[in-house]
């Protein structure tokens, strides 16, 4: 056991020994009765609405039977605190009494001892029932005065310490007294909400203003030293649906002088200040990157790379009290088979790793690397290459967004069925800890024993599809490893189409999410595309070209694409990713992007908040703000397919939401801007109950507004909220304020478009024209010829041309220029002879080159001296 255990179950016994000294050992002190209508502060008391939000530790399952939660705990438990069942988020206000009711029954029979504490370190105790349980139900009720203040206490019952198995059953928990929560009144700060990191010199600069006015306001764009430097008239927007409230908007995008701390004045009010440059989020990248190293599991995280405060020994590899990931049974009846799954990143908040959420965030990371390969402003992927982030594989070789992806796609092979056994090639759903555990808990000081859940079609097939993303991006720096990949990705998909209709549990959600899905025709048409854009092989065409999903509007208005819809991802790397895909039919996919990207941009235009999103309820759902980048990426892969600026500016003005521009006038990202969200759902991160825990490190991206409100803590405080006002920064608050990898992959992602658009000054007209022939291949080599031709009104003088393979192709021999090559990346230059280009001349050259697996299309883009050509 590690100190810090120790140190948790010593507070605990601790929180019970204070609290029999205050009740006198559990009896019912001689307190006024409690009124019947007092306020009820537990949720799901009466567990009709299934387990959540209940959490156990050191018991079975918990499950619900004939209305009552019940659970087992193994024989031999030492302690009473040894195992509970709890509620957090409890609300107690000192000097109020309260009365704490509920039903308990045990078999064979032990003690149950309700706890209610502090629930973090000190775990201060403030009241104990002690209750002898037995066969026949039990109805146990208990008056007292709260001590202190809490307003996020913890409701405990203890049910450790038998030396026999028991199952305990519970049933109308209730807590009923105190006073009803304040209503909430979110600090929004001034009324003037902007981009509190900034805007780009060349690109949109939009502001809302929330005012009662409904004539036009003046405004005025101030200098960080007072002088104003723009000035002109707001635009009446009406009442905001999403957010309720009376807007106006003003746009000062023709203002493009770089500078700090500017501030836009507007009606006496001014917001909070704000850069204008072009390097605004070269930070952001790293930043949000770094995420990934700090939820990594199998590994100790280094100080040194991504602050003090961040280092941990390395979780869940089998150093007690971690049961570890490195030798991980089944759930009882689901295998005979024990695996090695260690390694992969923590998914949110808690401990658990799932396929699913997973692969989306893996095929993110992937393609913000693929990206460079087609991306005219991404420079050749320069900015996401080797010892650019704070990784320790940096110094590699390779590029070290690939190194952080690497380390979850080792994790997602790890988690595939072996040969041989029942369902083999298949994925195992999820790995987590047995029951749900409270926070804070270190990885390390997890003590909860782990087990793999029940393979699935969608996690095969998640797995199909990023590991043959791997099996062509890793192909240049790791053959071995890509053709690992590869087979894996093979072996998936045929599994999968073997056993297509295994879904995941909607009722498997003890200790972790569910995931559950029973669609899974979008996840067979992600896996098809990678695999046909990775192997080039018919019959991955006609399964992709088959599938509904492949004519279908995949391009939902509220979230283009999630972890539970994935058929968008497909065709977007179907649009941009180089194949031999029929003409005809590489314009028709693409189109369907350029067309919801249409509808984003229509949306962000009749939003007064200037996001690609509808105003409704049903638009802000759990991980809203992920939903919003995801439709921002779809807008700038429209940029990058067509060049044409309205794209890029709508993903520009789209990113503004995220960082201050919406109704509570903060940025979602930790780190990010005047007034940022700190403290998000964690328990690795969970300074707000614990100050030897770190906040979450800079470039952390909050869940945001949900209007369902799916945890008691946001259910009480916010009831009846606006839409954009769903959110509250508290640690407490999962469904509106956890973290998880496959929001922040969607930011990483953001991020790195952002970073790459600099000043986002006009698009230039393309000035070159390039013709790329392959005239002869064979199975290990190819030889092509290149002819470009100065379409420009100047003469070139002296050119250097890029353009990127797309697995393993690597050039042999060159004639007619100096070529070099890096990793995928090909790099042209003139000889001496052959430097000039005159208007409407043109050179050529040509190369040998050697392949070892799959097809070798044309590039998806050449670059003339840093600027694309036209492809003819």
């Amino acid at each position: 056991m590690t100190p810090s255990t120790r140190r948790r179950r010593r507070h605990a016994a601790l929180a019970a020994a204070t609290a029999l000294a205050l009740t006198g050992a559990g009896a019912a002190p001689a307190y006024a009765e409690v009124p019947p209508d007092a306020p009820e502060q537990i949720s799901n008391g009466d567990f009709s609405a299934g387990v959540s939000p209940w959490f156990s530790y050191g018991t079975g399952q918990l499950g619900v039977t004939d209305g009552w939660l019940c659970t087992t705990v193994a024989a031999g438990t030492a302690n009473p605190w040894d195992a509970g069942i709890g509620q957090d988020g409890v609300r107690l206000l000192a000097g109020a009494e309260y009365t704490l009711s509920f039903d308990v029954r045990a078999t064979p029979g032990a003690g149950v001892k309700a706890v209610l504490q502090q629930g973090s370190a000190p775990y201060t105790g403030y009241f104990t029932a002690d209750v002898a349980a037995g066969t026949t139900v039990q109805h146990v009720e208990r008056t007292f005065t709260a001590p202190t203040e809490n307003p996020s206490a913890q409701l405990i019952f203890q049910i450790g310490g038998s030396a026999a198995a028991q199952t305990f059953c519970l049933d109308n928990v209730s807590l009923r007294g105190g006073e009803p929560a304040p209503p909430y009144e979110p600090d929004t700060g001034p009324p003037v909400r902007v981009n509190q990191v900034g805007y780009l010199p060349g690109g949109p600069k939009h502001a809302t203003v929330v005012t009662e006015a409904t004539e036009p306001l003046a405004w005025q764009l101030r200098s960080a030293a007072g002088a104003v430097v723009a000035a002109g008239s707001s635009t009446p927007r009406g009442v905001d649906a999403a957010s309720g409230e009376n807007t106006q908007t003003v746009d000062f995008s023709a203002f493009r002088t770089p500078g700090t701390g500017y501030t836009l004045v507007v009606d006496g009010a001014a917001s909070h200040p704000f850069d204008i440059s072009g390097t605004l989020y070269d930070g952001l990248r790293a930043d949000a990157l770094q995420f990934f190293y700090a939820q990594r599991s199998g590994t100790p995280i280094d100080g040194d790379l991504i602050g003090a405060e961040y280092a941990r020994p390395a979780g869940h590899l089998g150093v007690a009290p971690n049961k570890g990931d490195t030798d991980v049974p089944c759930q009882p009846g689901v295998c005979d088979y024990r695996l090695d799954v260690r390694g992969g990143w923590y998914d949110a908040g808690d401990h658990g790793k799932y396929v699913v959420n997973g692969g989306i965030a893996t095929y993110q990371l992937l393609n913000a690397f693929e990206r460079t390969k087609t991306a005219e402003t991404a420079d050749g992927g320069a900015a996401l290459g080797d010892s650019t982030l704070r990784v320790p594989e940096r110094g590699n070789q390779v590029p070290d967004i690939l190194d952080e992806a690497r380390w979850e796609l080792d994790f997602l092979l790890r988690m595939q069925v072996p040969a041989g056994k029942p369902l083999a090639g298949m994925v195992h759903h999820k790995i987590h800890d047995q029951n749900w555990t409270g926070l804070p808990l270190a990885p390390q000081d997890d003590p909860q024993p782990r087990e793999l859940h029940p393979p699935s079609t969608a996690a095969t097939l998640n797995l199909a599809a990023v590991a043959a993303q791997c099996g062509r991006l890793y192909a240049p720096y790791d053959a071995a490893f890509a053709k690992r990949c590869r087979d894996a990705a093979r072996t998936a998909y045929a599994a999968a189409k073997a056993h297509p209709a295994i879904y995941a549990s909607p009722t498997d959600g003890n200790g972790g999410g569910a995931y559950d899905d029973s669609d899974v025709t979008d996840e067979f048409y992600w896996a098809a595309v990678e695999l046909y854009l990775t192997t080039g092989e018919k019959a991955y065409l006609t399964d992709l070209t088959a599938s509904p999903r492949h004519t279908a509007d995949v391009f939902d208005a509220a979230g283009a694409f999630g972890w539970q819809s994935v058929a968008a991802v497909g065709r977007l790397d179907l649009a941009t990713v180089p194949s031999n895909l029929p003409a005809a039919e590489k314009a028709r996919v693409r189109a369907s992007v350029t067309a919801a990207a249409d509808r984003y941009l229509a949306a962000l235009t009749d939003q007064a908040y200037g996001l690609p999103l509808p105003g409704t309820p049903a638009a802000y759902v759990w991980g809203s703000n992920s939903n919003v980048i995801n439709n921002v990426i779809v807008l700038a892969t429209a940029f990058d397919l067509t060049r044409n600026a309205k794209y890029r500016d709508g993903a520009v003005q789209g990113a503004d939401y995220l960082f201050g521009r919406n109704a509570l006038n903060m940025s979602y990202v930790t780190g990010w801007g005047e007034q940022h969200a700190r403290n998000q759902h964690s328990r690795i991160f969970a300074h707000q109950l614990d100050p030897a825990s770190p906040n979450p490190p800079a470039g952390s991206l909050a869940g945001g507004p949900n209007a369902a409100l799916q945890d008691p803590f946001a259910a009480q405080l916010l009831a009846g909220c606006a839409p954009m006002f769903c959110y509250v920064d508290d640690i407490n608050s999962y469904a509106t304020n956890e973290v998880a990898i496959n929001w922040n992959s969607a930011l990483a992602w953001l991020a790195s478009f952002l970073a790459d658009q600099g000043d986002a000054g006009a698009v230039p007209a393309p000035s070159c024209a390039v013709s790329y022939t392959t005239h002869g291949s064979w199975p290990a080599g190819f030889t092509t010829q290149v002819t470009v031709r100065n379409t420009g009104s100047s003469a070139v003088n002296g050119w250097s041309l890029r353009w990127a393979f797309l697995t393993d192709q690597k050039v042999t021999h060159s004639w007619s220029a100096e070529v070099a090559q890096a990793g995928a990346t090909v790099t042209a230059k003139n000889l001496p002879w052959n430097a000039k280009i005159a208007p409407g001349g043109s050179i050529t050259f040509g190369l040998n080159g050697s392949t070892s697996f799959g097809p070798n299309p044309d590039p998806g883009l050449v670059t003339l001296n840093g600027r694309a050509c036209t492809l003819s």
